[in-house]
């Protein structure tokens, strides 16, 4: 983008309430310009600004996958002034996304590998970008097996769950999806995502993980795969929770020297041993 601080002009496509409290909707976003839409090349991980005009914008990260065309997907927790007014919008209103915004998990990095990707929450949105990109027939074969650690409160808060059935059926791929606590009717796993990554013990051989969650469970899903024999150099995690202009001007989003929004979101964990502990 020419200019980094103009949104582009999108509109809302389709919306789908997620959860059962309504409090997670995704947005499918289409651009009003072909232009547009060819200059917002991105890749799984990355962010944009969703900006509704005359109030403000909020950095959320991108849930659709390059591959699956034009179309952006967004899974928004309504929670300030900007998320709840797009949760009040409807099909047909116009709005601007700005980006796309920050580094990206290193796939083609890592071509040959095992993956284990674990998931938290609604953070789960920039990893379902990645398993939708890793399903691409020009990528799946570029890669081992998938190990999918997924964790929500209860079974009404997940996302994604009829996609991660059909992930589940595709060779190589391995879903592990857990509630906090048991729960009526839920037959699944039942656990914190550390908990379940420790019971699963990941191999660390020839892999590298991908972890994108709340601070909390990245604080203590750490731990846990040193005690499996993974190494710093392995494991990437996604800061995303400290994102916020987007282009590392307004200085909040800073780990130490680091700026989230534009070395990150996604560092290693090597990167992140040499900075204070502030994420």
């Amino acid at each position: 983008m020419l200019n980094p601080y103009l949104p582009y002009p999108v509109r809302i496509s389709d919306v789908r309430v997620e959860t059962e409290d309504k409090s997670l909707r995704t947005f499918e976003l289409e651009f009003l310009h072909e232009k547009d839409a060819k200059a917002f090349a991105y890749h799984p991980g990355q962010f944009a600004e969703l900006s509704i005009p005359g109030l403000g914008e909020s950095p959320i990260g991108i849930a659709s996958s390059p591959t699956e065309g034009n179309k952006l997907l967004f899974t928004v927790f309504r929670a300030g002034s900007v998320t709840s007014r797009l949760h009040d919008m409807q099909t047909g209103d116009v709005m601007g996304v700005r980006g796309p915004m920050g580094n990206w998990y290193p796939l083609d990095q890592n071509e040959g590998k095992n993956l284990v990707i674990i998931a938290g929450g609604y953070a789960v949105t920039t990893l379902r970008s990645t398993m939708v990109w890793l399903q691409d027939p020009k990528n799946r074969s570029r890669f081992g097996e998938i190990d999918f650690i997924y964790g929500a409160r209860t079974p009404g808060m997940l996302l994604y769950r009829e996609e991660m059935e059909a992930w589940q059926k595709t060779g190589g791929v391995r879903c592990h999806v857990t509630v906090d606590r048991e729960f009526p009717g839920w037959s699944g796993l039942t656990g914190f995502v550390p908990a379940v990554v420790e019971r699963l013990a990941p191999k660390p051989d020839n892999a590298i993980a991908l972890v994108c969650g709340p601070p909390v469970m990245i604080k203590f899903t750490q731990p846990v795969l040193d005690k499996c024999g993974w190494k710093s150099d392995q494991i990437f995690l996604s800061l995303e929770n400290r994102m916020k202009c987007g282009i590392g001007i307004c200085g909040r989003c800073n780990v130490g020297h680091q700026y989230v929004c534009k070395d990150g979101p996604v560092f290693s964990k090597a990167e992140l041993d040499e900075l204070p502990l502030e994420y």
